[in-house]
């Protein structure tokens, strides 16, 4: 009798793990189905689509991969999305800004070639005229520095310089512009050397930029620039007496095509700010703007030094 006990609590044991596992069976066929409408789902396009799961669930690990490829998925087509409709927004705005002064300066031109002027006023259509190609050739140059920094094409070599003296340098060449533009200017850099690893061209970019938006757009009076340090950084500050940005504006002025409508004039492309900041990053600085309380803006490049 006794073996007779032991079998049949054999064949109960057998039984319960026979229903244990086909119980687990079917709960993963059914896991899997699930699984399987999701991919079909996220196949179809639809990225917002995840597969609910329990911690206990033998398929967890699987369903977690698929829905954080279908979250990471979804962000990168978002982000394709918006740099879609980026290139639009900017083949909308190059093909204004080439169109309206090419279509002057051909204009200029063509009354100089059928003689409709002579004499000096030739002349100043001429000078017109030459003035017009410039704007257009610093157009191309600021579109395709843009167009290499966005492709990552632009090649970079850091080397350590003297940022104070390497500044003074680039705004040697702007003072004459400051008079013609009646802009007074004060320079604060100090005489003593504060190096950094950065690259030459892509600084004198930053800087050339920050100014010519000042005049460009601050409507101000007065550019100031100065250049500070502590233990770790050196702060590059271009600041204005102008109207100021206003509050709304002031979080997307670094965003490319950005063009306030209230608070500056909205003479530009909208990349400058844009450009600067990419340049700026590739030095692993940063770049923000604030308004001052005695009026005008103030833009502050940060750049680590040379420890």
């Amino acid at each position: 009798m006794e073996w007779i006990y032991i079998l049949l609590m054999a064949l109960a044991s057998s039984l319960m793990v026979i229903i244990y596992l086909v119980t687990k069976l079917y709960k993963v066929s059914e896991q899997l189905s699930i699984i399987e409408d999701s991919l079909v789902d996220i196949k179809k396009g639809n990225w917002n689509r995840r597969v609910l799961v329990n911690e206990n669930d033998i398929t967890k690990t699987i369903c977690y991969s698929i829905n954080d490829i279908a979250m990471k998925s979804q962000t990168q087509l978002i982000q394709l999305k918006q740099s879609e409709q980026a290139y639009k927004r900017l083949m909308t705005s190059l093909s204004h800004d080439v169109r309206t002064p090419l279509t002057s300066l051909v204009g200029y031109l063509e009354a100089v070639q059928k003689k409709f002027v002579t004499g000096k006023e030739k002349e100043e259509y001429l000078e017109i005229a030459l003035n017009k190609a410039h704007h257009l050739k610093g157009f191309v140059e600021v579109l395709f520095d843009w167009v290499k920094l966005d492709a990552k094409e632009q090649v970079f070599k850091l080397e350590e310089q003297d940022i104070n003296e390497f500044t003074r340098d680039i705004l040697v060449n702007w003072i004459p512009t400051f008079e013609e533009e009646h802009f007074e200017y004060k320079i604060d850099i100090s005489d003593k050397e504060c190096f950094i690893r950065l690259d030459p061209n892509a600084y004198i970019r930053i800087v050339n930029n920050l100014i010519q938006n000042v005049i460009a757009h601050s409507e101000g009076t007065r550019i100031d620039l100065q250049i500070s340090e502590n233990e770790q950084n050196v702060m590059v500050q271009v600041s204005d007496n102008g109207k100021g940005i206003s509050p709304n504006d002031l979080p997307h002025i670094f965003d490319r095509l950005y063009q306030s409508d209230e608070s500056r004039s909205t003479n530009g492309n909208g990349l400058g700010l844009a450009i600067a900041r990419e340049l700026v990053h590739l030095h692993k600085g940063t770049i923000h703007a604030q308004n001052s309380l005695y009026g005008g803006t103030a833009f502050i490049v940060k750049l680590p030094k040379v420890l």
